[in-house]
């Protein structure tokens, strides 16, 4: 048996943590096999772990007595080697990484004032990246990333290959930025006022987030890192948060949004990060370890029941930024349309059904209208190609804050389904006709079935337009898109909704 299976099996019989919790446990059989008697309070100290569960593992090991200190026999160690504790405990402990994070950042995009992002230093994201690694067991491990403007991802990548990174942000520059220095991070679109992309939910056991340092910021990036998690019992969140020493309530009003969620302040490190600018609060911020509770998942589904699109300190959904009313609405009247999408005033068209954006988002509309009406404020722009791709309506019309400037990058990665035309605010998409076949067919079914996993779509297009077995058309999606693997049209960034056509291509060939 491999030498971390022989301990997997151990701390199973002894009935305690598996999961990224279990490094204190693993590095008490370290200490155990390294030749030293050991006492039962020695252990406890040593690794900070407390008395019921050091006694439920030393019941379970093979060890040898000499009064009250124990130790695992020679004969035994090789059994319960534990190599892979050791890590790096330091920055300068790991030069190229700096070196290259350094790099990195400096040629990542710019910070949008808007999304409220401030860079971290290189120095930063390589000590996160190493914390997790001194606090937690990461082999097998996956980390999502809420936001993650200072690529704390490629660090985690660079220091700990062995864990599965996942980032979900709204910057589409960013992700195509992570995507470009292919180390193995997987990118998903998402703006988390409207939901965590379906992909991320209860897929990680560790996230980190970087977020708006709002009360409504905190409380809706930590309540989304918290949906990411699988183990509900020893998962983690690390938040970062800053605030000036003039304002000590604000920091209180951030605290009780996270009290409000019932999660535990674990650890707080405090000025842990560092920023290139971000002078109002020191250009530095606490690092928050938290910890959920049973009571943590109620509290989320009420906070995201009252869920608030203005969480940011700057821009048009700056949580004081003054709410501003549909223009063209008369536009919408005239349109007749079977659903409203967003927030319209109760007075319009009262007898037409109305369902939330982020609903829209999360599932098909059951009664699919012919005519979608969709609002869409100043700031949530980045929604519209996933929100025309969710209606399966054969006409939608958007209402925007203002022309959308935008709109002939978005025309060629929606020209499979839709002919967009705009008039100021107002933007219409009209459902083209189905492809007669080949790849225009496949690329058509996988974005009509927006929901749907792109992988299944594809290969359930590639069995019937090119004839291929199911096996050979997994093979030929996995290797020309292995960024396709559990991920729906919503979720995914734009470049890669731009190479869809392409990709497809390249499996018909």
């Amino acid at each position: 048996m491999a030498d971390q299976d022989a301990i997997d099996q151990l701390l199973a019989q002894a009935g305690v943590s598996l999961g990224v919790d279990s490094r204190r446990l693993r590095t008490a059989v370290a200490l155990l096999g390294d030749g030293r008697w050991w006492t039962l309070a020695d252990l406890i100290r040593e690794t900070a772990t407390s008395r019921r569960t050091m006694e439920a593992l030393l019941r379970e090991l093979p060890l040898e007595h000499s009064g009250d200190r124990v130790r695992i026999p020679a004969d035994q160690t090789r059994r319960y080697n534990n190599g892979q504790l050791a890590v790096i405990s330091d920055p300068r402990d790991a030069p190229d990484a700096l070196d290259r994070l350094e790099n990195l950042i400096a040629k990542a995009p710019r910070g949008r004032h808007t999304l409220d992002h401030v860079a971290a230093t290189a120095e930063t994201v390589l000590r996160r990246a190493i914390l997790l690694g001194t606090r937690f067991w990461l082999p097998g491990a996956r980390l999502l990333c809420v936001g993650d403007h200072d690529l704390t991802s490629l660090a985690v990548r660079m220091v700990h290959p062995e864990v599965e990174v996942m980032v979900a942000d709204i910057d589409e520059r960013i992700l195509g930025y992570i995507d470009d220095q292919n180390l193995g991070v997987h990118t998903r679109w998402a703006d988390l006022r409207l939901g965590l992309p379906s992909s991320a939910r209860g897929w990680a056991d560790l996230a980190i987030t970087d977020p708006p340092y709002t009360p409504e910021g905190i409380g809706l990036f930590a309540a989304r890192a918290a949906e990411g998690l699988r183990d509900r019992d020893q998962g983690r969140i690390l938040l970062a948060y800053g605030a000036s020493e003039r304002t000590p309530m604000l920091a209180l009003k951030v605290q009780r949004a996270l009290s409000d969620l019932n999660l535990l302040n674990e650890a707080i490190f405090p000025d842990f990060n560092r920023y290139h600018g971000a002078e109002a609060i020191g250009s530095a911020a606490d690092l928050y370890v938290l910890r959920p509770t049973t009571k943590t998942w109620p509290a989320i589904a009420a906070r995201l029941d009252r869920l608030t699109t203005a969480i940011y300190t700057q821009g048009p959904q700056a949580v004081e930024a003054s709410a501003t009313g549909l223009h063209g609405i008369e536009a919408v009247e005239a349109f007749a349309p079977g659903l409203f999408a967003g927030d319209w005033p109760r007075e319009l068209l009262p007898k037409v059904p109305r369902t939330r954006l982020a609903t829209l988002l999360a599932k098909p509309y059951a009664a699919a209208p012919d005519r979608v009406a969709i609002a869409v404020p100043a700031g949530l722009e980045a929604a519209v190609p996933r929100l025309l791709l969710a209606t399966r309506a054969r006409h939608a019309r958007v209402l925007l804050a203002g022309p959308p400037g935008d709109l002939p990058a978005l025309a060629p990665v929606l020209s499979p389904v839709y002919d967009l035309t705009a008039d100021g605010p107002v933007l219409d998409a009209v459902r083209l006709p189905l492809p007669d076949g080949g790849a225009a067919r496949i690329v058509r079914r996988v974005l009509d079935g927006a929901h749907g996993k792109v992988a299944n779509l594809w290969r359930e297009g590639l069995t019937e337009a090119a004839g291929l077995t199911k096996k050979q058309a997994r093979a030929a999606v996995e290797e020309a898109a292995p960024w396709a693997a559990d991920m729906t049209a919503l979720e995914l960034p734009l470049h890669r909704l731009a190479e869809l056509p392409a990709a497809v291509s390249r499996t018909l060939t």
